[in-house]
């Protein structure tokens, strides 16, 4: 049986909606965050351990409430929920380079790239894998983008430390040694993905 405390954070997080951070759930529910983690930990093993259509994410220093993956098809069909088209190798390779190398403005990624990324900067951003989160101090105030908790869900991790080793990246072999990163990375992505989903980039930005 539930304690007090088990029960408000349950209800919190399904009114919520959205990732809380344990640092709030403690202020407001008047905890130690150790506690609030030792029961979100709680509530993560019961509705696994009970087959539940709920699930408990931690998502870094935060902690969700979404529907158990096995349903996911079921949901999808009776919401009506159209299945977003995979993303493109460019802007996975985008998505990577964020990921690994976080704050980048867009100036960065396509030193990396060596193309034209803005095309795939939008993608991601409208997607909600990605957000800018400041901007740079130099001329014209480049834009500085980093991942989002949207990202730790796609990805199936907790925190960016879960992601796949990144061997040291060098001058022009930064997409070489990118490559092994972003097939780990994207693994379940990949044996679904079809460019004509995603509509035709510049010509330029080719990955």
């Amino acid at each position: 049986m539930m304690d007090k405390l088990t029960a408000a954070v349950e209800a919190v997080l399904f009114a919520a909606g959205e990732s809380v951070p344990l640092a709030r759930l403690s202020l407001i529910l008047g905890a130690e965050e150790d506690e609030i983690s030792r029961t979100v930990a709680y509530l993560a093993d019961l509705y696994e351990s009970e087959k539940r259509g709920m699930r408990i994410l931690r998502l870094d220093d935060k902690v969700q409430m979404c529907s158990a993956p096995e349903h996911a098809a079921v949901i999808s069909a009776c919401l009506e929920q159209r299945k977003p088209p995979m993303l493109s190798q460019s802007a996975l390779e985008t998505l990577a380079v964020v990921a690994y190398f976080q704050p980048v403005t867009r100036a960065y990624i396509e030193q990396v790239r060596g193309v034209d990324s803005s095309y795939s900067v939008s993608v991601l951003t409208e997607r909600g894998l990605i957000e800018e989160c400041g901007r740079l101090d130099a001329p014209g105030r480049p834009a500085i983008f980093r991942t989002t908790d949207v990202f730790l869900r796609t990805m199936g991790v907790s925190r960016l430390s879960e992601l796949p080793v990144l061997p040291e990246v060098s001058g022009g072999e930064g997409l070489e040694k990118l490559q092994s990163a972003i097939d780990k990375l994207t693994k379940p992505q990949q044996a679904e993905q079809n460019d004509a989903d995603e509509p035709s980039e510049k010509p330029r930005e080719e990955g």
